[in-house]
């Protein structure tokens, strides 16, 4: 069964996609409106990193080293590519590990990560996403997310909104030291 994947980054995910405000009108000659985003509750943090996209992108597409440094994944196994499944153990503060098998959705080298999970028969559905946004020649900003959709996700979503920001905080600055201690050893 073929995956359909959308352009995250001019997508529901870029910064001028369809998620923000509506700054003109939908009525235009002869063109389709823009895309809607994933409907569903965003749970998100933002962090920025002093390292290029490279660096970063090198210190998560390295799933089996995550457990050296990532305390919101403590262990990972499986391969970045399309429709792979991935193993995780997904440890969110207050709570206990869980594993987790979710599929990636799509990957764009030194850019995004995004995987989906499926529970209880689809009722749950959640869109997680990592992308880094380049600002400078060692300056980026990494986004941090996920979208709980289905007929139970944005319920769960906004009970469990807390943790998992905390969990997206801890895993954000344990990557920013990471990929700056990377960087800054480089470069001495």
């Amino acid at each position: 069964m073929a995956l359909k994947t959308p352009d995250y980054k001019a997508g529901p995910f870029g910064r001028g996609g369809g998620m923000g405000p509506k700054t003109m009108s939908l009525k235009t000659e002869g063109k389709p409106p823009p895309p809607k985003g994933p409907k569903g509750y965003r749970v998100e943090d933002r962090i920025g990193i002093q390292a290029p996209a490279e660096v970063i992108w090198e210190v998560l597409y390295d799933l089996e080293r995550w457990s050296e440094w990532n305390p919101t994944y403590t262990k990972a196994a499986g391969v970045i590519r399309i429709g792979e499944p991935l193993t995780l153990t997904l440890q969110l503060p207050g709570q206990a590990p869980q594993e987790i098998r979710p599929r990636v959705l799509e990957w764009v080298p030194n850019e995004q990560l995004h995987w989906q999970l499926s529970l209880l028969g689809g009722l749950i559905k959640t869109l997680r996403y990592v992308e880094i946004q380049q600002l400078a020649e060692a300056g980026c900003i990494v986004d941090n997310g996920e979208i709980f959709g289905g007929l139970m996700g944005p319920s769960l979503g906004r009970r469990m909104a807390g943790p998992v920001r905390r969990g997206f905080r801890a895993m954000n600055e344990a990557l920013k030291d990471r990929a700056e201690s990377i960087w800054n050893a480089r470069r001495a």
